[in-house]
């Protein structure tokens, strides 16, 4: 039997860390539980009415968030907030599939493509290696905004 996954992430800022994953990986924030969202509602506002009623503090609305694929098919990505800044590189880390089925230069070009789409967005490009068949079809190492390493591959 097969298990589903979650990926967790610490952060400083978990509203702005899955926010910026939600825009590099076209995922979305679901709505809070038992609130039917209209098609054009910002989640975020709705988490941020649903906590009102609920009655959670405003110094505990950034310990969590998460976001979801909206077709299903990729893993939720869950952000808690942790005191501690990162400290050492990844033991794990996202490989973005950016360019599956390219190769050479037509491929390099599409992950510089979107190695700028995501800079923009607030990542940091580290380095660009290039293809070394068969072993390595190349990718673009990038840090997100809080540091953490994953690959455009």
């Amino acid at each position: 039997m097969s298990r589903q996954i979650q990926v967790t992430f610490d952060a400083h800022d978990p509203r702005a860390l899955s926010s910026f994953w939600r825009d590099a990986l076209g995922y979305v924030h679901p709505g809070p539980p038992g609130v039917d969202l209209a098609g054009d509602a910002d989640p975020l506002a709705a988490w941020d009415d649903y906590l009102d009623r609920v009655g959670v503090p405003q110094e505990q609305r950034n310990t969590r968030s998460a976001i979801e694929d909206p077709n299903g098919l990729g893993p939720r990505l869950f952000f808690q907030q942790v005191p501690e800044g990162k400290v050492a590189k990844n033991r794990v880390h996202l490989d973005v599939r950016a360019a599956p089925g390219l190769y050479g230069e037509e491929r390099m070009a599409a992950l510089e493509v979107e190695c700028d789409r995501l800079v923009a967005l607030g990542a940091t490009r580290v380095r660009r290696d290039e293809p070394a068949l068969p072993l390595s079809a190349g990718f673009i190492v990038l840090t997100d905004p809080e540091g953490n390493e994953f690959c455009l591959d």
